[in-house]
């Protein structure tokens, strides 16, 4: 990351920088102090976005977040709320692990309770990013003329480029799961699920033209946090093929670089030469469908057609 170029929060309706403090080395949960520290220099200003009650106390603020994301905002013995709490001048009650429901903020002034609010973002959107996928948005491309094209594809690819190195069988993704990707999720809860199906409902109800609709619902769920942005618009795509099938028949052909604990994962994979594959097969004829629905599929699952797990879905006629 370039110093003048730091990447960019949007939470509220405001802009906050992230500052790098070395997140590729961030190893153990006991480390969550560092990313306080360094996250909470670029979320002094507050956000007059949340809502805030009034009490006979003083107010209030409350956070819905997945109780797998607790455990960075309570830290290490409970230093990262007591820092928070001490710094905002607030209480912040957050549910027992293992307990869905929501942190509340209590505080006497207004500012502190969301500033307190403010850095409790960051931190469940900073932590959010290191999970790895656990669904995908895409078309299903399970039609059988496509599936068979696809296999006919498999076998000139392997009749004419398998002296290509690292070409085999073993690239090729199974036919029954070929599907345009839309963009990966990361939904920790079952609310977060219910809240994927509501915005794709709302997506078709306001969008039309295909292009526009998957970068708009691209748009919307970067909004929300459960899509990490990669690029101003959606490049759709269907992974043929990828060394990752190679040792792994079920993979997805993408992966996050953490595990759900913060471990940073490094995955040495065998290339391949595609030259003379992209040369051959570049006007290679896959078949025609209709496009009629959006699915949420779950990975590293399996229906009774083969096909990924779907979490939900929006049909179009």
């Amino acid at each position: 990351m370039e110093v003048l170029r730091p990447q960019l929060i949007r939470l509220g309706g405001r802009i906050y920088r992230k500052n790098p403090i070395q997140e590729q080395t961030y190893q153990h949960e006991e480390e969550d102090e560092d990313f306080y520290q360094g996250f909470m220099e670029c979320a002094e200003e507050p956000c007059d976005a949340y809502e805030v009650v009034q009490t006979q106390q003083g107010f209030r603020c409350t956070v819905k977040a997945p109780s797998l994301l607790y455990k960075h905002i309570v830290g290490k013995r409970g230093d990262t709320r007591k820092k928070l709490e001490v710094e905002t001048k607030t209480s912040i009650s957050i549910p027992k692990p293992g307990q869905e429901g929501e942190i509340v903020i209590t505080g006497q002034h207004r500012s502190g309770v969301i500033s307190a609010r403010t850095r409790i973002d960051v931190l469940l959107l900073t932590f959010r990013r290191k999970q790895p996928f656990t669904h995908f948005l895409a078309f299903f491309l399970n039609e059988v003329e496509v599936q068979e094209r696809f296999l006919k594809f498999q076998e000139e690819v392997l009749e004419k480029c398998s002296m290509d190195h690292g070409v085999d069988s073993t690239i090729f993704q199974n036919p029954r799961k070929l599907h345009l990707t839309i963009g990966m999720l990361v939904l920790l809860s079952e609310q977060e699920i219910q809240q994927t199906c509501e915005m794709l409902q709302q997506c078709k109800e306001e969008f039309i033209e295909l292009q526009e609709l998957v970068d708009r619902v691209l748009e919307r769920f970067q909004a929300s946090g459960l899509i990490v942005k990669e690029w101003n618009s959606v490049k759709l795509h269907a992974t043929v093929m990828n060394t990752l099938f190679r040792k792994d028949p079920n993979a997805e052909g993408r992966y996050n670089l953490y595990t759900a604990d913060g471990k940073y994962i490094f995955k040495e994979r065998e290339s391949f030469d595609g030259r003379n594959i992209l040369k051959l097969f570049e006007n290679f004829y896959f078949g025609t469908l209709k496009l009629n629905s959006i699915h949420i599929s779950q990975r590293f699952t399996v229906d009774s057609f083969g096909n990924y797990a779907s979490c939900g879905q929006i049909d179009f006629s």
